[in-house]
């Protein structure tokens, strides 16, 4: 009989113990993943805001010096990211695969113009440096228009700014949540031992005995959730990395290794942290208080 209800106690320990390991990592897991989306927040705006393209249409009469002087100019500029130049045959050819169907066919010339795309930094995507740029351009003579979409650049910047603030937000919250329910799990944990605990004590075992085996115990579960959290981020990572290569999320692993440690130390830290107060709880309870 004693026999069978030790079993049921040990079975209900480890339980407990996998419930706690398990709501560690998830947790951590969910945080390291608001953490990456807030180290490379930056760099997936930036990529967007590259995307943006500056179209300078050239007139007919524009010699092919003029044009090679224009693309050196804008490859040498600090604002530029790249450039690329399009004939009005090859913008025809795009049409056409485009539309499925010949435009020529119908107005019998061609009516496009040569242009060049620039694709500016990130940082200089504004409506102010846009401008500039345009105006820049359409000082020279042979420059028959520049074209961008200035509502879409307006409206991208806001909403990086929005986006920005509510990241952070979320971030901090989040935070606070995730150490509420580590806590709450390990109070859990440390409450089924609560008998245990207040008769060390009555034997005379000092707190900081006591506390020792359950703060190392909880530590260790830390571990072991910190370190399946870490797996899952670095498989969602790598997934991400793969899909959208174009994002350079593994540029600066130095940043990425500085957030899988900052995760795993975090996941000791809280787990030290929320036993030791559990414990002295438990340990600052009258033997009467352990029943409620």
């Amino acid at each position: 009989m004693s026999s069978s209800f030790e079993n049921h106690q040990k079975r209900r320990l480890v339980s407990s113990y996998i419930s706690v390991v398990i709501s560690i990592a998830l947790v951590l897991f969910l945080l390291g993943l608001l953490g990456m989306l807030v180290l490379n927040a930056k760099k997936v705006s930036d990529h967007f805001k590259e995307q943006v393209v500056v179209t300078i249409y050239l007139k007919d009469t524009a010699k092919k010096v003029e044009r090679k002087q224009l693309e050196k100019s804008l490859a040498l500029a600090d604002y530029v990211k790249s450039t690329t130049y399009v004939s009005k045959e090859s913008a025809a050819a795009f049409m056409k695969t485009e539309n499925g169907e010949d435009f020529m066919d119908f107005v019998g010339y061609n009516p496009l113009q040569n242009s060049i795309d620039v694709h500016l930094k990130a940082d200089f995507v504004t409506s102010e440096h846009l401008e500039k740029i345009s105006i820049e351009a359409l000082n020279k003579k042979f420059v028959d228009e520049v074209t961008y979409d200035n509502d879409l650049v307006n409206l991208m910047n806001d909403n990086v700014k929005k986006i920005s603030f509510w990241v952070l937000v979320i971030s901090g919250l989040f935070t606070l949540i995730a150490v509420l329910l580590i806590n709450s799990s390990l109070r859990l944990a440390v409450y089924s031992k609560r008998f245990t605990i207040k008769t060390m004590q009555m034997v005379g075992a000092t707190k900081r005995f006591i506390r020792r085996p359950f703060v190392w115990k909880s530590v260790r579960l830390g571990v072991i959730g910190a370190a399946m959290a870490l797996i899952g981020m670095a498989i969602v990572l790598y997934y991400i990395n793969k899909t959208f290569p174009e994002l350079e999320l593994l540029t600066n692993p130095i940043l990425m290794v500085f957030l899988f440690l900052l995760i795993f130390i975090l996941g000791i830290v809280i787990t030290w942290i929320s036993t030791h107060f559990a414990t002295q709880r438990f340990l600052n309870l009258r033997t009467d208080e352990l029943y409620y």
